[in-house]
């Protein structure tokens, strides 16, 4: 007699308790809560982050994640600082899953977190906010300085101009803090930072180009002008010499969109019909700024 052919078995799911859905928790709690047998930890359902944490393995392993994760083990006291203090206060731009998950601990305080930790110690607490989840982050203010201390001084007034740009910081704010700053290390470089950001430039590059023109000691344009004709409103243009009718502008790759092309060309048209030229730059010219520089003065000069 044949053999009764099975059935192929379908797999059957792994169990997600609705209370454990979308979260990150600790292993041994949910176990001796009952919520989950110790093995189905180990199931698909579920992602290990660290030492006996885990998260729903729907969620994006990202840098938001890890300090999530982190939170679930870190001493009472602990406060986010640094880039993951912008991720939580909404800048998940500003850092990936590869970055250390950055936190301050009370002084006297000691913990060894194993890898993908960076520790620092405060002394103090102020400019600390707690969210909705009760995690403790540095305010803007304290966020904005410790990130611009520690890097080279173009790209801290590049990340200043930014966070400014997102709407997560302040730079006046920033920069009388930074004035107020004890000698410590990195107050200087904070101090000078602080000094040359505008926080106007939507991008990195136009940040660059407004310092490359600053070192030169070419006359300070308008950033952000916005141009009018009799018919109305033209265009906000990067920089500007508004009595020279002189604009400059940072050609980047959003140009190249589709159909970005014909509402340039019917924007630069209006532009010169009112009398303005429009010098445009690009990442090749940043590359070679003395060739940039001369033409810019030579424009200028004319």
């Amino acid at each position: 007699m044949a053999a009764t052919r099975q059935p192929p078995r379908v797999p059957v799911p792994p169990a997600r308790p609705e209370a454990l859905r979308a979260g990150v928790f600790r292993g041994s709690r949910v176990v001796r809560k009952g919520l989950l047998p110790p093995d189905q930890l180990r199931s698909r359902a579920w992602r290990r982050l660290r030492h006996d944490v885990y998260a729903d393995a729907r969620l994006p392993v990202d840098h938001r994640l890890k300090v999530l994760g982190v939170s679930c083990v870190a001493p009472d006291g602990t406060t986010f600082a640094g880039l993951s203090a912008l991720v939580l206060a909404g800048g998940t731009q500003f850092a990936t899953a590869d970055d250390p998950v950055e936190v301050l601990l009370p002084v006297g305080r000691r913990w060894r977190p194993g890898p993908g930790v960076r520790v620092g110690v405060s002394s103090s607490a102020d400019d600390v906010v707690v969210d909705r989840h009760r995690l403790s982050r540095t305010g803007p203010v304290r966020t904005a300085l410790d990130l611009i201390r520690r890097g080279g001084l173009d790209d801290g007034v590049v990340l200043l101009d930014r966070l400014a740009q997102e709407g997560l910081a302040d730079v006046a704010a920033v920069r009388a803090a930074a004035e107020r700053l004890p000698r410590c290390r990195g107050s200087r470089m904070a101090r000078d930072v602080a000094g040359l950001a505008d926080g106007l430039a939507e991008s990195p590059q136009e940040t660059r180009l407004r310092l490359l023109m600053h070192r030169a000691g070419l006359p300070a344009p308008v950033a952000q002008f916005r141009i009018f004709d009799q018919e109305g409103f033209i265009a906000r243009v990067d920089f500007a010499y508004p009595d020279l009718k002189i604009a400059i502008e940072y050609d980047g790759l959003w140009h190249a969109e589709p159909g970005q092309f014909a509402k340039d060309r019917k924007r630069l048209n209006r532009l010169s019909e009112a009398g303005w030229l429009v010098i445009f730059v690009t990442a090749a010219d940043l590359k070679h700024p003395e060739r940039l520089l001369a033409r810019l003065v030579a424009e200028l000069a004319h």
